[in-house]
């Protein structure tokens, strides 16, 4: 999987040299594939095999062994499973070397199931529209109706007189319980969280093992990247109508407060454990406990967002003075102080960032160390962060494995969910408040909300391509998941706000979509997002695939897995039975 057959075919009579280095390696150095003798003879070549990655383009060099003079280079793209003939030789008899590439056996399509994946799914949703139009119709419903009766009165005949060999029902056993009142909970709010739950399995399972639904190796962003950031801001305006009512229902500040430092403490411990499933065979060890983790990330900015918000939130929104000079821009500057606090925040994000000094790594380094930046900084994989984080938890107790492995070759301990980055963290949950702050000012002023949403996404935008200088690895901040940069907030928080507004629209403004089925797991956040990680490696979840090396078998096994946890939150939901910490 992800692999192709390179077969080098050397003419020359020189010992040849062969490296690599991928198109996604931002100044990195060549790395070794390995070495072709000399051709027994003119016109006979000696051939050597080679495995080569099909994620990314690769360009091969091939030097003289002899003098380490390059010889040629090739930049081409493999693709999965296809076997490739390289052949070197000298043109015309001359000292002038030339490579020239020959597709063997052409490759295989590996996008081909995520194609079909494509059409079923969007095929379901399309008989799940076009039958919820047609149950909508007037003729449909008459139907219904009529049936309905016919069954209610063949039901209370059957009561009546009794079915052979059956009790007869008593009156409470056939009364039906009473409809709960409509809520005036935002559905796109619950089906916003639900989508972003909905990929964040779906990627945690493996996505199909397609590198763009694995996250970033460093700057930039796959699909991966997009779906913890929408999580943490969809939060941010959960915090903003939850406090916003409790407040309305007289609940005390205090009260609300302790609660919530409940709750970030019981969100912390189940973060802990999940991440650390050796608990399945005894006591924790602490040698080895991983101490950051997603839900340890969650439970800090929910308590710091909350803890904030505590402190500027309005009792009632109801006799705002209208004719006041800030009254059109109520739901930012009303809140001036919590902003103060966030823009205090990140500021000792970049001071720390680009001013503290790390040992044997320049000052405000933002690489991922290893091979990148032609192998100068292999240890500093994450400049500030990296260190703040061994010098603070230790290197036993942070992410081994980090995503800068896989390109780059470090090979230092990195947690992307480490101290540092929980700074910027807090201003996503915060802009999701400020998101929550204009759906309560503005309440059931669609145009309005919208239009402040969108006004809101382009600043962030533009803040975004000023840091990046709209480019991957040359901005001032470059857009970087691992470090939780300036740059990724406000890029993912532009994202979100953009999303928001089109998911407002259609769910409740138009109401031409219910948000189904990503509205249930929303519903059910914590419970889809900690059994999917502790039973993970169980049935119907995970299973003996009889091909491990297909795209396809992981593709269905992940959908399906996925597809399972809708279902279950789906059913809880009609049950009524929901998890909240």
């Amino acid at each position: 999987m992800d692999e192709a057959s390179l077969t080098v075919n050397n003419e020359l009579d020189a010992e040849m040299v062969v490296s690599w280095l991928s198109d996604h390696c931002y100044q990195c150095v060549y790395q070794p594939l390995g070495v072709v003798p000399a051709g027994p003879g003119p016109g006979i070549p000696s051939s050597v095999d080679f495995t080569v990655g099909t994620q990314h383009g690769i360009t091969l060099q091939f030097n003289s062994s002899l003098v380490s003079l390059e010889l040629c280079k090739v930049h081409f793209h493999f693709w999965e499973h296809g076997n490739y003939s390289l052949w070197v030789k000298n043109l015309n008899d001359s000292s002038v070397v030339n490579c020239s590439m020959i597709t063997d056996t052409e490759p295989v399509n590996s996008y081909l199931p995520i194609m079909v994946a494509f059409l079923l799914f969007t095929g379901l949703a399309l008989l799940s529209a076009v039958g919820g139009t047609v149950m909508g119709l007037d003729v449909v419903k008459n139907l219904m109706f009529r049936l309905g009766n016919s069954m209610e009165t063949e039901r209370l005949i059957n009561s009546e007189l009794g079915f052979p060999g059956r009790t007869v029902e008593t009156a409470t056993d056939t009364i039906l319980p009473t409809p709960a009142t409509p809520s005036r909970r935002l559905r796109s709010l619950d089906t916003f969280r639900g989508l972003s739950l909905v990929i964040m399995v779906f990627v945690n399972y493996g996505g199909g093992r397609y590198w763009f639904f694995r996250h970033e190796s460093w700057n930039g962003l796959t699909v991966a990247d997009l779906v913890f950031p929408w999580f943490v801001f969809i939060m941010g305006t959960s915090i903003s109508l939850s406090v916003s009512s409790a407040l309305r229902c007289g609940l005390s500040r205090f009260s609300l407060f302790t609660k919530a430092v409940w709750r970030s403490v019981q969100l912390f411990l189940i973060g802990l454990l999940i991440i650390n499933p050796n608990y399945c065979q005894g006591p924790l060890s602490w040698d080895s406990l991983r101490i950051p983790g997603v839900l340890q990330r969650l439970a800090f900015s929910y308590l710091v967002v909350t803890s904030l918000d505590l402190c500027v939130a309005w009792n009632s929104l109801d006799n705002l003075p209208v004719d006041a000079w800030w009254y059109s821009a109520r739901e930012f500057l009303l809140y001036w102080p919590a902003w103060l606090c966030v823009v205090v925040l990140e500021t000792v994000w970049l001071c720390l960032t680009f001013l503290l000094p790390v040992p044997d790594c320049p000052s405000g380094y933002l690489g991922p160390g290893g091979i990148g930046d032609m192998g100068q900084y292999p240890n500093c994989t994450g400049g500030a962060a990296g260190y703040v984080d061994r010098w603070l938890l230790g290197e036993n107790h942070i992410y081994q494995t980090p995503s800068s492995r896989v390109i780059y070759k470090s090979h230092m301990p990195f947690d992307p969910e480490g101290v540092l980055g929980s700074i910027n963290s807090v201003f996503m949950a915060f802009l999701g408040l400020q998101a929550g702050k204009i759906l309560l000012h503005y309440k059931d002023q669609h145009s309005s909300i919208m239009a402040r949403f969108l006004i809101w996404s382009l600043v962030l935008g533009i803040i975004s391509a000023t840091l990046t200088k709209c480019s991957l690895n040359e901005g001032f901040i470059p857009v970087n998941k691992n470090l939780w940069s300036l740059s990724y907030v406000t890029t993912l928080a532009c994202f979100a706000l953009l999303l928001l507004v089109s998911i407002y629209y259609t769910v409740d403004v138009k109401r031409w979509w219910s948000g189904a089925p990503f509205y249930y797991p929303g519903m059910n956040s914590i419970l889809v997002y900690v059994g999917h990680e502790v039973l993970e490696e169980y049935f119907p979840f995970r299973w003996r695939m009889a091909n491990s090396q297909s795209h396809a078998e992981h593709l269905t096994q992940n959908l399906l897995a996925t597809s399972c946890w809708v279902l279950i939150s789906f059913l809880l939901y009609r049950k009524n039975v929901f998890w909240k910490i």
